[in-house]
């Protein structure tokens, strides 16, 4: 049997090529959400402050890092819902590349805005973050740009596995790591460094690109539309569906009113004011749907704070 497309010898030697240039984000205790879920200890992961806001600048940067002189003369080009976006267009301009995005015309206007905050050129043409991937492909054909894939990609896999090297340095002796899954980036990071620890994906019920992958066993297109825009990619990547397949446990979902109720949760137990997306892990513990000890130590990745004000404020009155 072949062995694993990513090593955490990989993830090991992304972090050494990111350095500094990414925050090593906290790990919180929660007394409140252990005595919820019925475990001894819970814990979670602060992605949310990551520079940029999310979890996704420690792939992008590894993967920039590999670039060759003539790719970084052609600028890069990348695709997002939003996060991604931000990531690319903050990356870039640390190593001096010509940056453009494209998202859909009905992306997140914040993450909009902070991804042409960060200079780069954004490309709103798409109707939708399906049509949006299309426009994706005729620009690389246009433009020879370099494409920064978000999650289909080994280096940006190991740059992602970085959050699992400092979750087991910051809780040893973790049983359950639980994370967001949009396009299997993230998930198939921590779980090429997790050692000994069980790692579950969890997605929203009304977008489920990687189980869906995972049941057909390759990348197939899904219809997605969930408040939890940064887990709503029309596919899983054939990369990550492969880690997935040999190392993580399982993918359970949650309902659109689960991943608020665990927003909420986070924002007034936890003062973690996290996006949508970043509250999903959570929302699978406080449902019940994960399977645990109750001696067990369990981890949720909150992994991105980059949400819609007027999405955050309805979820957070109660009216979404």
């Amino acid at each position: 049997m072949a062995g694993p497309p990513v090593t955490r010898d990989d993830v090991l030697a992304a972090r050494e090529t990111i350095g500094d240039r990414v925050h090593r984000t906290p790990t919180f205790s929660s007394a409140t959400l252990a005595r919820t879920v019925g475990v001894e200890r819970a814990y979670l992961k602060a992605e949310l402050f990551q520079r940029t806001g999310s979890f996704k600048p420690r792939g992008v940067l590894n993967k920039l890092s590999w670039l060759s002189p003539e790719e970084r003369s052609r600028g890069v080009i990348t695709w997002s819902a939003g996060n991604h976006a931000q990531a690319v267009a903050y990356a870039s301009a640390l190593e001096g590349l010509d940056c453009v995005v494209v998202m859909s015309g009905h992306a997140n206007p914040s993450k909009v805005a902070a991804t042409r905050g960060y200079g780069a050129e954004v490309d709103l043409e798409a109707g939708d973050h399906s049509a949006s991937y299309d426009r994706l492909l005729e620009l690389i054909e246009e433009t020879g740009r370099v494409f920064i894939h978000p999650f289909d990609d080994p280096l940006v896999v190991a740059g992602q596995g970085t959050v699992g090297l400092e979750l087991a340095e910051d809780v040893p002796n973790v049983d359950t790591i639980v994370v967001p899954v949009g396009g299997g980036g993230l998930i198939s990071g921590i779980a090429s460094a997790a050692d000994s620890s069980r790692v579950i994906g969890v997605e929203p019920e009304s977008s489920t690109a990687l189980s869906s992958g995972l049941a057909a066993g390759h990348s197939v297109t899904v219809e997605s539309k969930t408040i939890a825009d940064g887990l709503g990619p029309p596919f899983a990547g054939e990369l990550c569906i492969e880690i997935c397949r040999q190392r993580v446990e399982r993918i359970v979902l949650v309902s659109e009113q689960e991943i608020a109720e665990a927003m909420r949760f986070l924002y007034a137990r936890a003062k973690l004011a996290c996006e949508p997306s970043g509250a999903a892990a959570t929302a699978a513990l406080l449902a019940g749907k994960i399977d645990l000890d109750p001696g067990e130590t369990v981890a949720a990745v909150v992994s991105g704070g980059n949400a819609d004000p007027k999405i955050a404020a309805a979820i957070l009155v109660g009216d979404l």
